[in-house]
């Protein structure tokens, strides 16, 4: 099978090399930087950790690989106004938004938003980062500089958020995961739980939102869709053109994870439909070093990134399943001994999730 080159080296790229190994499939994340002549991108399928670079030697090579699957796609949906155009273009439900050209719009923001408004940077930001929440009256402590670079979208009071992952391969056929249910606090993602039997009516309405996308885009590979839940209405927050935090689960709750199935799309390999039989839960480690005593309980399953531990930065992930929803609780349960109290209202929030 042909190699793969994922352009970017962080834990994203690590994973879909692990994915790779039993299948045989060479799979090299790279550095940004590093030089053209080091990187067997020659005969690869190019794929991408991230949605957007900067301009170094080898981005501008592989700008011209014609094995760079979606390369034309990462920059469209890495800015937020290009996504926002796109979802509306499409007719799929959003928080209502514009364009922030500038501080004289805030009137009219409010009027139209009400007392809540969410400004995003159009490109960057993740994890809560870029991102600012105002009400009438706090528009001065904006950044000027965020005037031409931003969004700014109505804030929503939702029910609960959930992601939904999926993949499509490049004769069309489209497979997807059950929604994950995402718990975030201060803008990242602490915990997910997943069943197998979702919702159904929510299940079909994200399945026809994420795949009219993905044809739109005559997309390839893996993409999440992040949804808030407004009584039995969906509303796409964000979208990301790759493997995605909220999938990890699927490393341990799924019959084939989400890194494997984006090898088989970009590499025309099968792509059924992944199986799902048992309840799963995901604990994002955020800023806390490796403690070999969360491997004490038999359910649990450790991914460590080898990242150097700082406040704020996710270095590992901790995925739990079992059949029984009670047995998965008291793990869950078991493992708060473990952690942080930060830690405490994620799995609080995924023990209540599992209670239903």
């Amino acid at each position: 099978m042909r190699p793969v080159c994922v352009l970017g080296n962080g834990q994203l790229g690590r994973m879909l090399r692990q994915a790779g190994e039993p299948l045989g499939i060479a799979v090299y994340p790279v550095e940004l930087d590093a030089e053209p002549k080091s990187v067997p991108f020659g005969q690869s399928v190019i794929t991408a950790e991230i949605e957007r670079w900067p301009e170094t030697a080898l981005t501008r090579e592989l700008a011209r690989h014609p094995g760079f699957v979606n390369r034309d796609i990462f920059p469209r949906l890495a800015d937020r106004l290009t996504q926002k155009q796109l979802l509306d273009q499409l007719r799929l439900a959003t928080a209502p938004w514009a364009p922030l050209a500038g501080a004289a719009q805030w009137p009219e923001v409010f009027v139209s938003f009400g007392n809540l408004a969410i400004v995003k940077r159009r490109v960057g930001g993740y994890d809560g980062r870029g991102q600012w929440r105002l009400h009438p009256g706090e528009e001065a402590t904006l950044p000027q500089e965020c005037y031409g670079s931003c969004i700014v979208e109505q804030g929503i009071a939702f029910d609960g958020e959930v992601s939904l992952v999926g993949a499509r391969s490049a004769d069309g056929a489209q497979v997807f995961y059950p929604l994950t249910h995402n718990f975030h606090q201060e803008g990242i993602l602490r915990a997910s739980v997943i069943f197998p039997s979702p919702d159904s009516g929510l299940q079909q309405q994200a399945e026809n939102m994420l795949g009219a996308i993905l044809h739109e885009l005559d997309y390839v590979g893996v993409m999440a869709m992040e949804c808030f839940i407004g009584g039995d209405r969906l509303l796409i927050n964000e979208l990301a053109p790759r493997v995605h935090n909220s999938g990890h689960w699927t490393q341990n709750g799924a019959s084939i994870s989400q890194f494997e199935l984006h090898l088989r799309a970009i590499l025309a390999l099968p792509l059924p439909v992944p199986v799902v039989s048992a309840p799963a839960a995901m604990v994002n480690i955020i800023g806390s070093d490796v403690n070999i005593d969360w491997l004490a309980d038999s359910l649990v399953h450790l991914h460590w990134y080898e990242k150097e531990v700082r406040a704020g930065r996710k270095v590992g992930h901790l995925n739990l399943t079992h059949p029984d929803s009670v047995t998965l609780s008291r793990s869950l349960q078991w493992l708060a001994t473990l952690l942080p109290a930060e830690y405490q209202h994620g799995i609080d929030w995924a023990r209540q999730k599992l209670a239903g």
